[in-house]
């Protein structure tokens, strides 16, 4: 399962669509919107989020689970260092192993003082660097601190994310070449919505790659892809999310379809992101698709 999601990452076209578990003790709502929709058919795998903003949800690693048990589908699931130290991570990471999710996603995370629970604190022992350092150990047999397992794990894909937009594009350079040398094998960018933009993240993503040997030369860019319908979407984006570029463009498209009506701002919203999904695909197919679990949206950009 994994090692052809591996695969085809590395040698075709490429896409993920992202799930949200909710506050509540169940994937069944999730689960039967993608039946619904069969988008199971129409994607390589899914991914979870790992209470994403420190806002409770259900758990990734048991969503993950969930969703391969449903589809037969990889799923890539997230694991923040904001609330884990270096025990908890490879505690999560041997009950994962046993149970086929092996896909990890290796995030810093958002501020705890974010979260909706009451004084929350936030572990943050070390960046998500520190998480693939352990799953390159797990991959050799051994826990962070090179003590080797009794039973040895099988073999973990991580998966790191990068901003998409900087004013200086060297600082991302570093960044992805970090997380190239630490075993990453595909890194997803934040959403992208200029076409330019994907083009030189990905001559970084390239630059990055440069002085990496071996296998770590097959690591791939995987850029997100988050379908904007409406005008505060685009302008919550452009001001308030760091490491993210909203062509002035959108914005104006955006505006002057909000002035019409609500239908005609969610038609030129789906027109604009449908026009880079398939950009994209003509530069470089490999596609995380980011819906915010609207999978009606998913699917009318896929179809």
């Amino acid at each position: 399962m994994f090692e052809t999601l591996i695969q085809k990452l590395q040698e075709d076209k490429f896409l993920t669509l992202e799930t949200t578990p909710q506050h509540e003790p169940s994937m069944h709502n999730i689960i039967e919107k993608i039946k619904k929709l069969k988008l199971n058919e129409k994607v390589d795998g899914f991914s979870c989020t790992d209470n994403p903003l420190a806002k409770l949800k259900y758990n990734a690693l048991f969503a993950a689970l969930k969703l391969q048990m449903e589809f037969n589908k990889p799923v890539i699931a997230t694991m923040s260092m904001r609330d884990r130290n270096k025990i908890a991570l490879q505690s999560d990471l041997m009950g994962a192993n046993d149970f086929d999710v092996r896909a990890i996603l290796a995030l810093t995370g958002d501020p705890a003082k974010m979260s909706d629970q009451p004084h929350a604190k936030g572990v943050f022992e070390a960046n998500s660097l520190m998480l693939l350092k352990i799953i390159k150990s797990f991959n050799y047999g051994m826990d962070f601190a090179g003590r080797p397992f009794k039973i040895e794990p099988k073999q973990i894909f991580p998966f790191a994310v990068v901003n998409s937009y900087a004013k200086n594009f060297s600082s991302l350079e570093r960044k992805m070449n970090q997380k190239i040398q630490n075993g990453a094998v595909g890194i997803i960018s934040q959403p992208v919505f200029d076409i330019e933009n994907a083009k030189k993240l990905l001559e970084s993503f390239n630059i990055a790659k440069q002085d990496v040997e071996g296998d770590k030369k097959k690591a791939q860019l995987i850029f997100g892809l988050f379908p904007v319908t409406k005008l505060r979407t685009a302008l919550f984006l452009s001001a308030q999310v760091p490491g993210i570029y909203v062509p002035q463009f959108w914005i104006d498209a955006l505006e002057a379809a909000h002035n019409i009506s609500e239908e005609e701002e969610y038609k030129v919203g789906m027109q604009l992101s449908s026009d880079l999904f398939k950009e994209i695909n003509k530069l470089h197919p490999k596609i995380h698709l980011m819906t915010a679990n609207r999978f009606d949206i998913a699917k009318e950009i896929i179809s």
